[in-house]
C-alpha cells in the first residue's frame, strides 16, 4: 500500500495560474491538476501550456502530483501525453476507465516519452462498466490508484441523491475490495456543496470508515476536514502504542495474546496499530515539509 498519505486531494484546473499559484501553499496531500472537465473544450491547448509552465517551475513540495488528462478518444489527449511528459508527474489519471485494456493503451502511449519512466495511471471510477471490471483495472500494470467519479457515476445510474449515498454503496465498496485486493490507493468522490462543513464530515467519515484512503476535493475550504477525518486521532494513536506495548510484554513472557481495556490483542491488531502509527508519522513528517 501507499508509503504516503492522501487524505486530502485537490482537484485544480489546469489553466487557471491564480489558483496553480495559490496551489503551492495548500495543506493538501495531493493535487490533481485537471486537463479534462474542469477545461474548456476552446481552451485546451493553453490550460495544458499554463499547467506545464506552472509545474516546470515548482514550489509545489511534497504534495503528490497527478495530472488528469483528456480521454483517449478525445482529440486532446495525445498533445496532453506529450506535453506532460517533461513534468515527470507521479501520476496520469485517466478519466471513465471502462475496462484494463483503457490502462494498457495509455500506459503504451506513455511508453513513447521520456519522463514516465517512474510514472504510475491512476484510474477515473465513474462508469457502470468501470465499477464491474474494477478488479481487473485494479491489477492493470503501472496502476497506482483509483478516484471514484460519484457525478458521473450518479448521473449514469440515474441515482436520486441520498445523503447517506446509499444507491452508490454497492459501487463504492466494489471498487474499494478492488483496490485492497491489488494493493492501490483508493480515493473517495467530491462532495458537491463545499459549503456544507456538517454534510462533508459526515460523508468523509463514512469514507473513512469503507476503507478510502481520503476524499477528491473541489475547494481549498474542504481541506481541513479530509486532512482531519483521514488522520489517525489522538485516541488511535494512544491505542495503538498501549496495544503494542502490551503485547510485546506479552510475547516477552511467551503468551500469544495480550488485553488492552478489556479487549483481546492478537498479532493482527499490532499489524493495525503499527499502520496507524507510521501513517501519523507520514503525516507529521509531511505537514512538517510543507
Amino acid at each position: 500500500m501507499t508509503l504516503r498519505p492522501y487524505r486530502s486531494v485537490l482537484y485544480i484546473p489546469g489553466g487557471r495560474a491564480r489558483a496553480l499559484e495559490k496551489a503551492r501553499s495548500m495543506p493538501v496531500d495531493s493535487i490533481i491538476f485537471d486537463l479534462e472537465d474542469a477545461v474548456a473544450l476552446e481552451e485546451k491547448a493553453s490550460a495544458r501550456a499554463t499547467l506545464v509552465a506552472h509545474l516546470l517551475e515548482g514550489g509545489y513540495g511534497p504534495r503528490s502530483q497527478i495530472i488528469r488528462i483528456n480521454g483517449l478518444d478525445t482529440p486532446w489527449a495525445a498533445e496532453d501525453i506529450a506535453a506532460i511528459a517533461e513534468v515527470r508527474p507521479e501520476a496520469v489519471l485517466l478519466p471513465k476507465v471502462d475496462h484494463a485494456e483503457m490502462i494498457s493503451e495509455l500506459g503504451a502511449v506513455m511508453g513513447r516519452y521520456d519522463g514516465f519512466e517512474n510514472t504510475q495511471i491512476w484510474a477515473m471510477m465513474e462508469t457502470p462498466r468501470g465499477i464491474l471490471k474494477a478488479a481487473e483495472i485494479a491489477d492493470a500494470p503501472r496502476m497506482g490508484g483509483m478516484v471514484m467519479g460519484t457525478n458521473d457515476l450518479a448521473k449514469d445510474l440515474n441515482t436520486r441523491f441520498d445523503p447517506t449515498r446509499a444507491p452508490l454503496l454497492a459501487a463504492l465498496s466494489h471498487c474499494v475490495l478492488a483496490a485492497k485486493a491489488a494493493g492501490i490507493v483508493i480515493v473517495d468522490g467530491v462532495y458537491n456543496a463545499f459549503k456544507d462543513e456538517a454534510g462533508l464530515q459526515v460523508e468523509a467519515a463514512q469514507g473513512r470508515d469503507m476503507g478510502f484512503d481520503g476524499k477528491t476535493l473541489i475547494h481549498p475550504a474542504q481541506v481541513a476536514i479530509a486532512n482531519r477525518v483521514f488522520a489517525p486521532s489522538d485516541a488511535e494513536i494512544d491505542l495503538s502504542e498501549r496495544q503494542i506495548a502490551a503485547f510485546e510484554a506479552a510475547t516477552a513472557e511467551g503468551l500469544g495474546v495480550a488485553v488492552v481495556d478489556g479487549k483481546i490483542v492478537e498479532n493482527l491488531h499490532i499489524e493495525t496499530a503499527r499502520a496507524t502509527l507510521a501513517k501519523a508519522a507520514m503525516i507529521a513528517k509531511l505537514e512538517g515539509q510543507a
